[in-house]
């Protein structure tokens, strides 16, 4: 049986809560590592290696793609290092012998949700608009995630919304000379990760922030202290993200489209036949995130909205997919600073280039760009909804969101 034969029944033994009938048939014919990752995805990386690599010892294009030195050699072939995997896909793409697989965390999710004795909630990035047929409204995915057993679907990008906030804020005071800049950090964990463990000379022009999924997910757990939550998206990195020490208390699990996508058709399940559930939080600026110059138009156009008479204005630069990011970092490095806000993005496009897309990522770009364009808010200031989120999660002033609100600040 090979993984993929694996991981289908095992979805849809899983989406039918059957999941310990299934194993007793195939466990003498399951390979027993590729049954231990599906089962328990929270020991492995988010790379599996589902076979014996078939490169020689001179010829390694997964371990020479690796910018994090997560990879290895053992006597087997490879060894991927879960503490360093930050599931950029890069090694993914560059085996030429197929062995390497983004891991699923389908098991987890549904026994979450399946469990009923705590309410689960679906939190979405703001890249899914379209992403299951351009006819499945907010609504109805809204619909369906209740028709599986969550207890409510979330769009992240209200969240982005006050992530905006709190980075133009931050623009707002600390940019104040011709010479300052700002990195962004509230998007893509491969480009933070590339800070972090490869530049970390940058960190001071970082402002403390977490991601929107971050802030979403420990939101939820404040405004409902019962609930577990699970974040869906197109990014593999998420899933590593998810674990990492000092925000690991907001997602339980991460789920990809793709993975989402598998359970609909395990379960039959038809967002586009489903009732349309209506519930618009969230500003342009935050459901624009999805896409390469998101999150600097998003700053940008707060940052406007606080100081419309600004002495000096922000001025952005973009970096789309990695390679762009080691340049536009290392154009930094050598003083070629041409910007004061720097956006960078690990997939080409930004999210909606993500490894789990369903879409064509242009389509992608333009189904973001028409919803942001639906918004009837431009930016968090003009949504009342930001407001009053922030109350329900006790933060009554700027001050508190920029430096005494744990729920959206970390320390790099």
């Amino acid at each position: 049986m090979t993984f993929e034969e694996l991981y289908k029944k095992i979805v849809k033994a899983s989406s039918e809560n059957k999941l310990e009938e299934e194993l007793i048939k195939i466990r003498t014919t399951a390979d027993p590592n590729h049954l231990d990752c599906l089962l328990h995805p929270e020991k492995y990386p988010p790379v599996w290696n589902t076979g014996k690599c078939a490169c020689s010892e001179s010829e390694s294009p997964c371990l020479s793609s690796c910018l994090f030195g997560a990879i290895s050699r053992d006597k087997d072939g490879i060894e991927i290092s879960r503490n360093d995997c930050i599931g950029c896909y890069a090694c993914i793409d560059s085996c030429k012998s197929k062995k390497l697989t983004a891991s699923k965390d389908v098991v987890t999710a549904l026994n979450l949700v399946f469990n009923r004795e705590r309410p689960v909630y679906a939190i979405i990035a703001p890249a899914f608009i379209g992403q299951f047929s351009k006819s499945v409204t907010p609504g109805k995915l809204r619909s369906a995630f209740k028709l599986i057993g969550f207890a409510g679907m979330i769009e992240v990008a209200a969240f982005a919304d006050i992530l905006t906030l709190k980075e133009a804020l931050e623009f707002d005071r600390n940019i104040t000379g011709v010479d300052d800049y700002q990195l962004t950090s509230c998007c893509c964990p491969i480009w933070i990760a590339m800070i972090k463990k490869i530049y970390s000379q940058l960190l001071p022009h970082v402002p403390g922030s977490v991601s929107p999924m971050v802030a979403c997910g420990r939101g939820v757990k404040l405004i409902y202290p019962e609930a577990s939550v699970v974040f869906i998206g197109p990014c593999l990195a998420k899933k590593a993200e998810a674990k990492e020490d000092d925000i690991k208390d907001a997602v339980d699990c991460v789920l990809t489209f793709q993975e989402v996508r598998d359970i609909f058709e395990a379960l039959d399940i038809n967002p586009e036949e489903l009732e349309d559930e209506v519930r618009d939080h969230s500003s342009a600026a935050g459901r624009i995130y999805a896409r390469t110059g998101g999150v600097s138009e998003a700053v940008k156009t707060t940052v406007e909205r606080i100081t419309p008479n600004r002495t000096i204005n922000l001025k952005a630069q973009q970096a789309n997919g990695v390679k762009e990011c080691k340049e536009m970092i290392n154009d930094i490095l050598e003083g070629k600073i041409s910007a004061n806000f720097y956006e960078g993005m690990g997939c080409a496009g930004g999210c909606v280039g993500g490894p789990k897309i369903i879409i064509d990522k242009e389509d992608g770009r333009r189904n973001v760009n028409e919803y942001g364009e639906q918004s009837a808010y431009k930016t968090p200031i003009d949504n009342p909804y930001v407001i009053e989120l922030l109350r329900r999660l006790g933060i009554e002033s700027i001050d508190e969101l920029l430096h005494e609100s744990d729920i959206f600040s970390r320390h790099f």
